[in-house]
């Protein structure tokens, strides 16, 4: 059972032990939870898909989803629509953010608000004036 202590690690290096419900997105967007004992990654529960104009249909508890090509301009937000039947109102839903074939930087995550059967994840372009110039890839967990 999770502990309302969890923590969430990104990298390349698995953190050393953990707390059980702790969280590890790596490099290439695998998450893995801490089970009190190992590190347990469960493939078969995720997926990919590419959006469109904003929106995506993926019914897994995790996976990545490759935008459309982005021209999103400097301090601008492109919102992102994932249908997916795990995810409920009080769901807690994590996101993380990298490269596609996008080469401007820095982008985030701004907000992320879960629904029944969706989530709408906002992703700011922080540069200070280069528009986006590419797909990029949303990564996601649904703690159901």
């Amino acid at each position: 059972m999770p502990s309302s202590e969890s923590r969430v690690f990104y990298g390349s290096d698995a953190p050393g032990g953990g707390r059980a419900g702790d969280i590890w997105i790596n490099e290439r967007g695998v998450l893995q939870v801490f089970n009190g004992t190992a590190w347990m990654t469960n493939r078969s529960l995720t997926g990919t898909v590419t959006a469109a104009s904003g929106a995506a249909t993926l019914n897994q508890p995790s996976g990545r989803v490759t935008s459309e090509a982005l021209t999103t301009a400097a301090g601008a937000d492109y919102t992102l629509t994932l249908t997916n039947s795990y995810v409920a109102a009080a769901s807690r839903v994590l996101a993380s953010l990298q490269n596609g074939t996008n080469t401007i930087a820095p982008i985030y995550v701004r907000l992320v608000t879960p629904a029944a059967g969706s989530v709408v994840i906002i992703v700011r372009n922080a540069h200070a004036s280069s528009a986006l110039d590419g797909t990029i890839i949303v990564n996601f967990y649904v703690d159901v």
